[in-house]
C-alpha cells in the first residue's frame, strides 16, 4: 500500500541545539483523517512545514503521495491551512479562495464555481463579498479551511483548524473534513486538544 504521508527517522534541530523533532517514523494511509496530538511546542507544526518543504529537515526522509518531499511534484494537489494564518485584509472571502485556487492552477468558470462551492461548504456563502478584515477569528479560520480545499486536493494539512471557532462552526468543520475523506482525500490535523482529535 502506498501511503499518503510517510516519514523515516525524520529529525529537525534548530540553531542553538533546539530539537523540534527526533527520529519520527510515521505512515498515514490514503483517504483517512489522521490526527496528530501534542502540546504546544511539541513539533507538530514543524513536521507539517518539513513535509511541505517550508522547513528543511536535519535528518531522515519523507514522502507525500508516494513522492519524495524534495520534489515539487510531491506538493502538487496538496492543501494547507497554517496555524496563525493571515490573509491580506483587502481581499474578500471569495478573493482569498480565488487567489489560492489560481495558485493551484484553476482558471475561469471552474475556478469561480469552486470558490462558491467551498465558501458554501464552510457556511460563508453569504459572506463571499465581505473583506476578511471584517471577519471574526472563527470566520477567518473557516475561510482558511475553504482555501485549503480549493481544487479538491489529495492531501490536506489543517494546523489547529478549530482555533477560535465556536461550537456550532466546529461541528460544521467536522462535516467538511468527513466529506473530504469520503471523496478520497487524506486530511492531516494538528491539535493540542484531545477532544478535537477524538
Amino acid at each position: 500500500m502506498q501511503f499518503a504521508i510517510e516519514t523515516t527517522a525524520l529529525s529537525k534541530t534548530y540553531k542553538g541545539g533546539v530539537q523540534a523533532l527526533r527520529s519520527i517514523d510515521l505512515q498515514v494511509p490514503r483517504g483517512c483523517c489522521f490526527g496528530l496530538l501534542g502540546p504546544n511546542g511539541a513539533g507538530k507544526s514543524t513536521l507539517v512545514k518539513i513535509l511541505l518543504s517550508i522547513v528543511r529537515p536535519s535528518g531522515g526522509s519523507a514522502s507525500l503521495r508516494g513522492l519524495s518531499i524534495a520534489t515539487a511534484e510531491a506538493r502538487r494537489n496538496v492543501g494547507y491551512l497554517p496555524e496563525g494564518h493571515r490573509f491580506p485584509p483587502y481581499l474578500t472571502a471569495a478573493g482569498v479562495c480565488r487567489y489560492f485556487g489560481a495558485l493551484g492552477g484553476q482558471r475561469g468558470a471552474a475556478l469561480e464555481s469552486d470558490v462558491m462551492a467551498k465558501l458554501d461548504l464552510v457556511g460563508l456563502g453569504e459572506w463571499r463579498d465581505v473583506k476578511v478584515k471584517e471577519f471574526s477569528k472563527g470566520m477567518a479560520q473557516r475561510v482558511g479551511v475553504a482555501q485549503s480545499l480549493m481544487g479538491d486536493p489529495e492531501v490536506v494539512f489543517l494546523d489547529e483548524p478549530t482555533d477560535g471557532v465556536d461550537p456550532v462552526a466546529r461541528q460544521g468543520l467536522r462535516f467538511v473534513i468527513r466529506q473530504a475523506t469520503e471523496r478520497g482525500a487524506t486530511v492531516f490535523i494538528n491539535s493540542h486538544l484531545l477532544s478535537e482529535i477524538e
